[in-house]
C-alpha cells in the first residue's frame, strides 16, 4: 500500500511517501512560510520526484491535531482536497502518536514523553513506550501542566525521552522538577510525516467526509466567545 502523508500541525511542514511500511521518500521545512503555501507544493514535488502521481496513491493521511489550530486545519484541507479529486480515502491520525514514532531511536525501556507547546502553561502530550518495534500508549492525548507531567513521570521513575517541538521547554520544566529527562537528536524530534504514515498503517481508511481535526481545546475566539455570553449573562 502506497500512502502519502502529510503533516503540518505545528511550525514545521513536511509530506512523505510509505510503500507497506517503508519510507520512500520525505520532504521537511520549517522556513518561516505559512503550510498553505508549502504542504501541497512540498507533496507534489515528492511525487515528481519519486516517479510517481496522485493517481498512484492509495491512501492520503494527515496529522488531524492536536496542534496549531491553523497548521491543523491546513493539513486536513489539503488532504481532503486531494481525496476528493482522486476519489481516495484518508485517514487522520493523532499527531503524538506519529511523533511517538521517533522513539524508535531511544534506548529501551525509555518513556517517549511527546511534547508541543499548548501555550496557556500547557503541553499537547501523551506518554508512549517502545514494544515490538512500535509505539504503545501509556496515556491517551491531553493537555497538561508541566507541573502535573512532572509529577506524573516522577512516579513512573523511568527514563524520560522527549520529542516534539515543545521538548526542549518540557525539558525545562521537568529538570526544574528535579527529573533528568532526554532531548531527542533534532533530526528525530519535531514532528515528521513519516511518523504519519506509520501511524496510518494498518487504520481503517474512511472517506475524507469524515476526516475532521482534533483540537482537544476550544480556540482562543471561541473562548472569548463564550467568556463574552457568561460576562453579559453575569452582567444581567
Amino acid at each position: 500500500m502506497l500512502i502519502l502523508g502529510l503533516e503540518s500541525s505545528a511550525k514545521s511542514a513536511s509530506a512523505a511517501l510509505c510503500r507497506d511500511g517503508a519510507l520512500l521518500a520525505q520532504v521537511f521545512q520549517q522556513s518561516g512560510l505559512t503550510h498553505s503555501r508549502t504542504l501541497l507544493p512540498m507533496a507534489e514535488d515528492l511525487l515528481k520526484n519519486a516517479e510517481l502521481s496522485l493517481a498512484d496513491v492509495d491512501v492520503v493521511a494527515v496529522a488531524h491535531g492536536p496542534g496549531s489550530f491553523t497548521g491543523v486545519r491546513i493539513g486536513v484541507s489539503t488532504a481532503k482536497g486531494l481525496c476528493w479529486g482522486l476519489e481516495k480515502p484518508a485517514v487522520g491520525v493523532s499527531t503524538l502518536e506519529a511523533m511517538a514514532w521517533n522513539g524508535l531511536c531511544a534506548p529501551p525501556e525509555n518513556v517517549i514523553c511527546c511534547a508541543m507547546d499548548a501555550r496557556r502553561g500547557q503541553f499537547y502530550n501523551a506518554l508512549f513506550t517502545i514494544a515490538d518495534g512500535a509505539p504503545r500508549r501509556m496515556t491517551e492525548d491531553r493537555a497538561i501542566s508541566g507541573a502535573d507531567l512532572a509529577a506524573e513521570l516522577t512516579q513512573m521513575a523511568r527514563p524520560i525521552w522527549l520529542v516534539g517541538d515543545g521538548a526542549a521547554l518540557c525539558r525545562e520544566q521537568l529538570c526544574a522538577a528535579g527529573l533528568e529527562p532526554a532531548l531527542a537528536p533534532e533530526i528525530v524530534r519535531m514532528q515528521s510525516a513519516y511518523g504519519v504514515c506509520r501511524a496510518a498503517a494498518g487504520r481503517e481508511p474512511q472517506s475524507a467526509e469524515a476526516l475532521i481535526p482534533v483540537y482537544l481545546r476550544l480556540s482562543q475566539a471561541e473562548r472569548e466567545r463564550l467568556q463574552r455570553i457568561k460576562d453579559a449573562g453575569g452582567g444581567a
